[in-house]
């Protein structure tokens, strides 16, 4: 049974709406809409995260989250040439935004366009051994694409320091079944979960346990699942991406259940759990460690929450880059969850 095209479609949406972590309202609307069709118990918390509730044949709950916020920008200097300077928003490296195409968000909301350039970009004006110097973030500016010179016409336009920075998703889906995009990171958890919760309704499937599913705003800075939760919650299973490449387990092709990150250790029974449901259930999985890994799981221990926890998700290449995965992984790790649920 392949993958529906409904959860590509919702994946693809959510990957063009801007919501760069600390800003994700656009993003957390079309969430909120969806699940309230399914008439969940959702709430929001101060914070900006979203908790829909759907209830199981037990109280004790499971806590199912993704986060929607993403990787970005925001205004951290404008010189007197008209160069703006960016700081980031989570943690990717100069080279991977070199040549991107964005949008930056004034403060009443209007969008201007521009490019991320290198300031030693053009081989022709400081010669190959300058231009192929390491990037960093003190030499990286956005070339505005509006005719400008100075920084006073920067401010008449309504720019200024603190200004959001989006990045160009860029989003692709092949016939061959890959979806290429920045920000499936991890946007392809969120769509993973609002087709669970769509299908256990659609299908009046009930979960043997209660289910809450968590919409954070702020894990790539890391403290988005950190704050209120549900009560009676024992258990938390973070929805995120499973980390593919060269060297890794994982891979764009299934599901890929974490062992460990750079916190330490998932909880160990979880993690068994779900090798065994994979198993039975002719899922295609495989298990991994990441040792340059955070997620909302580990952000809601430190916290304070007192659960079990573990981690799955879509293999995704070139993460907090240029990152792909396929539809494959994405169908495999619903199948994992609906298994999990239902166990």
């Amino acid at each position: 049974m392949k993958l529906d095209a409904r959860v590509t479609d919702t994946l693809i949406q959510l990957l063009e709406t801007r919501s760069v972590s600390g800003h994700t309202e656009a993003a957390m609307d079309i969430v909120r809409d969806r699940l309230e069709k399914l008439n969940l118990t959702i709430r929001s918390t101060a914070k900006g995260s979203i908790i829909a509730t759907l209830k199981g044949s037990r109280t004790e709950g499971i806590i199912l989250s993704a986060h929607l916020d993403t990787l970005g920008g925001m205004i951290r200097k404008i010189e007197d040439d008209g160069r703006i300077r960016l700081r980031t928003i989570g943690s990717f490296t100069m080279s991977s935004i070199e040549g991107e195409y964005c949008k930056i968000e004034t403060w009443d909301g209007k969008f201007f366009d521009g490019t991320i350039l290198y300031d030693n970009t053009s081989v022709h004006i400081h010669g190959l051994e300058k231009a192929s110097e390491k990037r960093n973030e003190k030499e990286m500016y956005i070339r505005l694409d509006e005719e400008i010179s100075s920084k006073k016409e920067i401010l008449d336009l309504g720019l200024s320091v603190g200004n959001y920075i989006h990045f160009d998703p860029r989003s692709v889906r092949t016939k061959s079944g890959f979806i290429k995009s920045r920000h499936l990171d991890d946007k392809a958890g969120v769509a993973i979960l609002i087709e669970v919760a769509e299908r256990l309704v659609r299908e009046e499937m009930i979960p043997k346990r209660t289910l809450h599913f968590l919409f954070t705003s702020y894990e790539e800075v890391g403290h988005g699942a950190a704050g209120e939760f549900p009560k009676k919650a024992k258990e938390f299973i973070a929805v995120d991406m499973g980390v593919a490449g060269h060297g890794r387990e994982s891979s764009e092709d299934s599901v890929t259940i974490c062992a460990a990150d750079s916190t330490g250790p998932f909880n160990y029974q979880i993690t068994k759990r779900l090798i065994k449901l994979a198993e039975a259930n002719s899922i295609p999985f495989t298990v991994d460690t990441f040792p340059h890994y955070g997620s909302d799981a580990a952000a809601a221990l430190k916290s304070g929450l007192d659960v079990k926890h573990g981690l799955i998700g879509p293999g995704v290449d070139a993460s907090h880059a240029n990152e792909r995965t396929h539809e494959k992984a994405l169908k495999a790790t619903i199948d994992l969850i609906l298994a999990y649920v239902m166990s």
